[in-house]
């Protein structure tokens, strides 16, 4: 073998991350993706583009972009895309179920002990103090990627106005995306510099971005578009998804309530867009109000398990879909039907999201470098920072007030703290672990695990 065949083989196999070495960092991202999809985002950028390098800040981006147009978690689903890119179809499933096993094994523990116990208080204590630390994680994550995303004035209107829009008036996610990209795909073909920040086209260096390199050394071949591939990845993850659901319709029929979770849960599945928040309303009065699952004031409390544990904020079903069971055990032991409950309930939901990243990131790969697409991109990108933001603010008032309100106005909508219930310590906690992480560049995990021991000690302590 000659020196530079040598020399070449050592440049590719640099080309590889390490199959072990990304299983841990999924685990650690999965074990600390607290804080909603904000939280969960700026971990993976810090994590994957800015410590181990493994993704270029466009490539992330435009990942982030496809997973926010889909139904379902996008944090969950960006994990599972990157995933893809690094170890193919197997590194795609354990990112993606690396990311929601963490989450389900808990909320389903504290489902048991609510359905027998009815008592979290444990929960509170711990999760106190790591809320705090989770809203300078999204803080550090809003400025670093705004920094990067907005190049120009009109990025920062775009961002700008899609934070007004979202969060003032509501405005539902979907809308804001086609919003921002209508206004990239017209202005790049009408000024074209305007619209060429973020990161969108072909790669500008790969050096240190294990993925960028390896795509310029053509080692990334999986992410080619093939419609024999696509027609496996349809024919797979449908029968994955749907066949259980039609195995409890022909054995339980149905009016039984693993069927009916089933088939509700599937449906979710394909219209939760623009994230938890957009879908949980109407998940709320249809588990109350028309099948009788929960009490109400019940999903607040799921709600704040999703919360304050890690993994997708959606994982709330979970809860709705063991207390459904639970309460409509049949013949089965309460508990018993209550884990089988949440085991469909989280089957239905997260089944279909590997399937819109199997079957579509091959060809949102083939369209990077797609200068129409790229200006569009952009611009969505630029809004995502303001929906980011949003999500940010909304995070901060929960973390600084036990209580918040909502007041509208017409079509203006108002989130209204109650004053007499500020988190006095909490606001401490987050500001301090601010300093920490922005000013004296102290790392995340050590951030968390100081403020989890303080949150604790204050909670308990009645400070």
């Amino acid at each position: 073998m000659s020196e530079n065949d040598s020399e070449q083989q050592s440049q590719n196999a640099s080309l590889v991350v390490n199959f072990r070495e990304a299983f841990g960092a999924w685990l650690k991202i999965a074990l600390l993706s607290f804080g909603g999809p904000a939280g969960q985002i700026a971990l993976m950028h810090r994590v994957l583009v800015e410590e181990k390098k493994w993704i270029s800040e466009g490539r992330f981006l435009h990942a982030l972009n496809y997973c926010m147009l889909l139904p379902g978690p996008e944090a969950q689903q960006l994990a599972t895309y990157i995933g893809w890119l690094l170890h193919r179809t197997w590194g795609g499933l354990v990112a993606g179920t690396l990311f929601i096993l963490p989450g389900a094994v808990v909320v389903l523990g504290l489902s048991v002990l609510y359905a027998g116990f009815n008592d979290l208080s444990i929960v509170q204590a711990i999760f106190f103090g790591i809320k705090a630390a989770v809203l300078a994680v999204v803080v550090q994550a809003v400025l670093r990627i705004g920094s990067r995303a907005l190049t120009n004035n009109l990025m920062i209107g775009i961002a700008v106005a899609a934070f007004i829009a979202i969060f003032f008036f509501a405005v539902p996610f979907p809308v804001i995306v086609i919003t921002a990209a209508t206004i990239g795909y017209v202005g790049g073909r009408l000024n074209p510099p305007t619209f060429a920040g973020g990161g969108h086209g072909e790669a500008e260096s790969t050096e240190g971005d294990v993925i960028d390199a390896a795509a310029a050394a053509g080692r990334l071949d999986h992410t080619k578009p093939s419609m024999v591939r696509a027609a496996k990845v349809l024919l797979i993850c449908l029968t994955l998804w749907l066949g259980p659901v039609a195995i409890l319709i022909f054995w339980l029929g149905l009016n039984n309530v693993f069927t009916q979770e089933s088939l509700f849960f599937s449906k979710m599945a394909v219209v939760t867009f623009g994230g938890a928040y957009a879908v949980l309303a109407y998940v709320a009065q249809q588990a109350v109000s028309t099948y009788g699952w929960l009490a109400p004031g019940e999903m607040l409390d799921g709600l704040g398990m999703a919360e304050t544990t890690p993994g997708p904020l959606i994982m709330v079903v979970q809860f709705v879909g063991f207390m459904g069971a639970y309460r409509n055990p049949g013949m089965l032991d309460p508990m018993l039907a209550g884990m089988l409950g949440a085991a469909i309930t989280t089957w239905v939901t997260f089944v279909p999201c590997f399937l819109w990243i199997f079957l579509g990131g091959p060809y949102i790969e083939s369209l990077r470098g797609n200068k129409s697409l790229s200006a569009a991109l952009s611009a969505i990108t630029a809004a995502i920072v303001g929906v980011v933001l949003n999500l940010a603010v909304w995070f901060g008032l929960h973390v600084a007030f036990e209580k918040v309100g909502e007041q509208s106005f017409g079509p203006l909508r108002l989130y209204v703290p109650v004053w007499n219930t500020v988190e006095i310590a909490a606001v401490i906690l987050a500001a301090a672990a601010m300093v920490a992480m922005l000013r004296f560049k102290v790392g995340m995990i050590p951030t968390l695990a100081v403020s989890t021991v303080l949150g604790t000690a204050i909670f308990y302590g009645g400070i």
